[in-house]
């Protein structure tokens, strides 16, 4: 039976193939040097202190459906700013997550936050599509890409300034991972085939990365205790959407989560 990533991954494809016809590849690149000025995903998070907040902004998912039906993304990039984020995650993915790249955009030319494009990425015309509308980093998963596409699409990203964040929720993806020089390595808590969640999961794996890269745990982050637990274990860096967006003031949510 196909999972719910593979369903995903298939829609992604026949989006690739309608964005192309749209708008070739070509004509994406040439809006490169328009494109607003790559800030710097990679070194707030690395920096010593406390566990770093990559806040989401994010409609809904697979899972939950609509988190968030009062949603206004720029107004909830702001107050995760003033709340003391160090970074913002933007889920671009339409079908599935209710999000757009016209969404990052507009957050981009509000904030002076640096940006993560979230989606599931596939191939390069996505890279050149996130640093076109301002993206400052990129996600990419190795439970959607093979050893080809994962080190090209690394390192496209790369060449054009930006961060990849390499996010793998398989143990056996590892490897992978780290062999292709990722500094800036995800673990998602979330089995995307099966949507379950475990928060020790991120907590086993960071014993297994090595300590010169910086890791970010991802799904299922809900408290302050969730955050210092991982803290305690080494993460530097956590990323939460759907737990801040449920609240009805997100400030306070993110206040809590980092004890402000």
């Amino acid at each position: 039976m196909p999972t719910i990533l593979d369903k995903i991954v298939s829609t992604k494809r026949d989006e690739i193939d309608r964005a192309k016809k749209s708008i070739p590849e070509d004509r994406l690149r040439d809006q490169l040097p328009g494109a607003p000025p790559v800030r710097d995903f990679f070194a707030p998070l690395a920096a010593p202190g406390p566990i770093r907040l990559i806040a989401e902004v994010k409609k809904a998912s697979p899972s939950k459906g609509v988190i968030r039906a009062d949603f206004q993304p720029v107004e909830i990039a702001r107050t995760y700013q003033q709340h003391g984020a160090t970074c913002l995650s933007v889920l671009t993915d339409g079908p599935y997550f209710q999000g757009s790249l016209d969404t990052l955009r507009r957050i981009r030319a509000a904030v002076e936050l640096p940006i993560l494009r979230k989606d599931f990425i596939l191939e390069a015309y996505q890279v050149v599509e996130a640093r076109a509308a301002g993206a400052d980093a990129v996600l990419l998963i190795a439970e959607c890409l093979d050893d080809d596409a994962l080190g090209r699409l690394h390192e496209e990203v790369v060449a054009l300034g930006m961060t990849p964040l390499v996010e793998l929720y398989e143990p056996e993806n590892l490897a992978r991972v780290l062999s292709i020089g990722a500094r800036l390595v995800g673990v998602n808590n979330r089995d995307l085939r099966t949507f379950e969640v475990d928060l020790d999961h991120t907590i086993r794996m960071r014993e297994k990365i090595p300590a010169d890269r910086v890791v970010v745990g991802e799904s299922g982050i809900r408290t302050r205790a969730d955050a210092q637990r991982l803290q305690a274990a080494g993460v530097q860096a956590m990323l939460v959407g759907e737990s801040l967006m449920a609240r009805q003031d997100i400030g306070v949510a993110v206040d809590e989560l980092l004890g402000a």
